[in-house]
C-alpha cells in the first residue's frame, strides 16, 4: 500500500523537484498536490472534485499560499479530530523565528527551510522520505 502524501505547494518548481526526489524512492509514494489553502482542506475533507481523494499518511505544508495561507490551514488540520493526527511536515523558504515558533505552537510535526539549491532540496525530500516513510510508525487512518 503506498504511502499517501499531500503536498500543499503553489510553486511549481517546488512540486517538481519533490516529485522528482520522491521518484527514487524505495519505498511506494503517491504524491497528491494542491496549489493553495482552499484546496487542502477541500482535499482533506473530501469535497467536490475531491470526493474520491486518498486519506493522507503525511502533510508537506508550505506556508506561503494564496487563498489560505498554510499558517491557517495547519491550524485546521491540527484543531480538526479527523486529520490532528496526520504528521505535518512545514516545508517552505521562510526561516523567520516568528514563523518557526508559530507553526510549533500550531502543532506543526516539524519544521524545515526550502533551501535553493537543487541537490540540497532533493537530499532534504529524501531526508523526510526516510524519516516519516521507513523509521517513524504513522498513525492509521
Amino acid at each position: 500500500m503506498p504511502i499517501q502524501v499531500l503536498l500543499v505547494e503553489d510553486n511549481p518548481g517546488d512540486v517538481e523537484l519533490t516529485r522528482i526526489a520522491l521518484e527514487d524512492s524505495k519505498i511506494s509514494v503517491n504524491l497528491n498536490v494542491v496549489e493553495d489553502g482552499v484546496e487542502a482542506m477541500a482535499f482533506l475533507r473530501k469535497e467536490d472534485k475531491y470526493a474520491d481523494a486518498p486519506h493522507p499518511d503525511i502533510v508537506l505544508l508550505d506556508l506561503n499560499l494564496p487563498k489560505k495561507d498554510g499558517r491557517e490551514v495547519l491550524a485546521e488540520i491540527k484543531t480538526d479530530d479527523n486529520f490532528k493526527r496526520i504528521p505535518v511536515v512545514v516545508l517552505t523558504t521562510s526561516q523567520a523565528e516568528e514563523d518557526i515558533l508559530r507553526a510549533y505552537n500550531l502543532a506543526a510535526n516539524c519544521y524545515i527551510a526550502k533551501p535553493v539549491d537543487f541537490d540540497q532540496f532533493v537530499r532534504i525530500v529524501q531526508s523526510i522520505e526516510n524519516f516519516w516513510f521507513a523509521i517513524v510508525k504513522l498513525p492509521p487512518e
